[in-house]
């Protein structure tokens, strides 16, 4: 068994090798192919990924946790790198869901890129990203993650804006990728505070030491919170979200693969996979990682209420459960934030592949306004959709009721406020996506105005089912959703299977709930009628239309309760006039003391090389005066 999780360099190898090939040879494979191959290449590392899990289910719990390391990477002194693979239960359990709901991403595209005139470069980003993120979860050391943390920053930014010619697209890729370094200062803070203190980067070696020596409160402090800056930017927390929402002028399968089920998720995983530390730090530490969960999936998930454009409903509901991941941590419960997070990839990527279809046969309008009545024309999108609305909306069976439940039953466990916060967070969850799903698939068609003036003011749409490559991703989307829910039951410690599997990972730093069975019915019967209610008031608004819309859509929702434009007028003035003062300080002063001291030593050289004339003469003369100079000063000094 030892040796196949010996393969775990094969996961990242597999779409890194897809990339190199389509750079060389992707404009001569052209479409398809060049789609194939890529796609084939995420097969490969899912199934790779799937051998190194059998591999270490083949150990004891305790032994789940072995690095394969390659060759010596940066050996500078004490600071030690190596190129070294981390194949533990959290890694592989990032790696099973990055690879296979990417290999389901990439099948998608083959169908949603036809046509495109830059179809093999968007394979090769793919990959690219795919990559990135499979180096950042399986690293064995902070560098080497943080290597994958900026590769899927720089891919990100490649793909978002990979129809460049549309401006909004080009400065939303800006947008993601200026607001991503701001979070990246905070992680290479963190990583530098963390040398400084452990003399390491290896995860093993500062854990051992961790455990060997303990480490002040403060400093851990310090550390956790960096990373949290750094999460923050990734996963999109405020006040670092504002990149996101932008994000969804990429491609549709872009929307699905870095902002549904990987790169989005990096922060979680982060603080994860940091839990020793978390647990040093002072009790305020894991307190603001949960507030800032909450304040974001509150937030986030009010503005979803009031948007039109079906990418951005999800964009904000994608923030929003980003939240939820953050109160778990927060509270200690890791397996939760891993359980959602597993459970919001499948059914999250689902909604973005199916928006996409709905997109695709709506001739690329995105306005849900202009929908309506799509059931019937798009059956398996609609069959399928609905299936990822029950699972974020949280009904039960499907995989969202589960992962959610055990979030907000940690979240009452911690505070009763937090709590109630998190449930009316629930229940807006499941009112906005029943919104989104009512005014797309179902009603009368409003992309059929047979009322308008004239034919030219009708919109002319002809909705069409998607090809096969995007409809089966999304009925395995749909199983998936619906079924993961039993990767970790609350009924009995038996049917924990996830947590049972984390446990290594944890280091005993897992919450417990404080409360008894019967308390977590209760909890779990409140979660089941709030998001029943927020199903039913979403149907009595937008079918039975027993309240204006209008009086719930309101504009300070829609436009984002303002932050943007906020950050956005700040940046554009008094922030533009304060860069504008630094960049003049810096050439002033900065920059003019380092050339006013390069311009005193050139003009002092020049005045200097006049005296040298290259005349033995005049340098015996000189030499007879300093002598006669010499002479004098001793004898002054003698007092002769």
């Amino acid at each position: 068994m030892s040796t196949l999780v010996d393969l775990v360099w094969l996961i990242p190898a597999f779409p890194l090798a897809g990339a190199l090939i389509l750079m060389a040879l992707g404009r001569r494979l052209g479409e398809p192919r060049a789609g194939w191959l890529a796609t084939t290449m995420m097969g490969g590392s899912f199934i790779a990924t799937v051998l190194v899990f059998i591999g270490l289910l083949g150990h004891d719990g305790d032994e789940r946790e072995i690095v394969v390391t390659l060759f010596e990477w940066v050996p500078a002194g004490k600071l030690a790198v190596d190129i070294g693979f981390l194949a533990d239960p959290l890694s592989i359990t990032m790696a099973l869901f990055v690879t296979g709901v990417g290999a389901l991403i990439h099948l998608y595209s083959i169908g949603y890129m036809h046509g495109d005139e830059g179809f093999s470069k968007f394979f090769i980003y793919l990959n690219l990203f795919a990559f990135s993120m499979l180096m950042l979860v399986l690293g064995d050391n902070l560098l080497l993650t943080f290597l994958g943390w900026e590769g899927v920053g720089a891919c990100s930014y490649l793909l978002i804006s990979f129809w460049f010619g549309d401006e909004a697209n080009a400065s939303a890729g800006k947008k993601a990728f200026v607001t991503n370094r701001v979070g990246d200062w905070g992680f290479l803070v963190a990583m530098f505070l963390a040398f400084l203190t452990f003399g390491s980067l290896q995860y093993g070696e500062i854990f051992f030491d961790l455990e060997q020596n303990g480490v002040a409160a403060s400093t851990a402090s310090a550390i956790v919170v960096l990373l949290l800056v750094g999460a923050a930017g990734k996963s999109a927390q405020f006040p670092l979200h504002i990149w996101l929402p932008d994000a969804m002028a990429g491609p549709t399968p872009v929307s699905a693969l870095i902002h549904a089920a990987t790169m989005v998720t990096a922060g979680v995983y982060l603080l994860t996979r940091m839990n020793p530390i978390i647990a040093e730090a002072h009790g305020w530490v894991p307190d603001l990682i949960m507030w800032v969960g909450l304040g974001t999936a509150l937030m986030a998930a009010t503005i979803a209420v009031a948007q039109n454009d079906i990418k951005k409903v999800l964009a904000y509901s994608t923030v929003s459960q980003l939240g939820f991941m953050f109160v778990a941590v927060g509270s200690g419960a890791y397996v939760a934030a891993i359980f959602h997070m597993v459970t919001h990839a499948f059914f999250k990527a689902l909604l973005f592949l199916g928006s996409g279809s709905v997109i695709h046969g709506m001739d690329g309008d995105q306005d849900i306004r202009r929908y309506g009545g799509l059931a019937r024309l798009l059956p398996i999108t609609s069959m399928t959709f609905v299936a990822g609305w029950l699972a974020i909306a949280g009904v039960p069976p499907f995989s969202g009721f589960w992962s959610k439940d055990e979030i907000l039953a940690y979240a009452y466990g911690e505070n009763k406020v937090l709590w109630l916060l998190l449930l009316i967070t629930a229940i807006l969850t499941a009112f906005y996506m029943t919104r989104l799903v009512l005014m797309t698939f179902f009603g009368p068609p409003r992309w059929a105005d047979t009322e308008a003036e004239s034919t030219e003011e009708r919109p002319r749409r002809h909705p069409h089912e998607s090809p096969w490559t995007m409809t089966v991703p999304l009925v395995l989307l749909a199983g998936l959703a619906m079924a993961a829910g039993v990767l970790n039951l609350p009924f009995t410690s038996d049917v924990h299977f996830l947590g049972n599997w984390l446990k290594p990972s944890l280091f005993g730093n897992e919450g417990h709930l404080s409360f008894g069975g019967s308390t977590q019915w209760v909890l779990a019967i409140v979660a089941i009628i709030g998001s029943l209610g927020g199903v039913s008031a979403g149907a009595a608004v937008y079918i039975r239309r027993r309240i204006d819309p209008a009086r719930i859509e309101h504009p300070f929702l829609a436009r984002a309760w303002r932050v943007d434009e906020i950050v956005t007028n700040f940046m554009g003035g008094p922030g533009r006039r304060a860069f504008e003062r630094t960049t003049q300080f810096d050439e002033q002063v900065v920059d003019g003391a380092v050339n006013a001291t390069g311009t005193l030593v050139r003009r002092t050289g020049t005045k200097l090389r006049s005296s040298q004339t290259g005349l033995v003469r005049s340098y015996a003369l000189g030499i007879a005066i300093g002598a006669v100079a010499l002479l004098v000063w001793f004898i002054t000094r003698s007092g002769v």
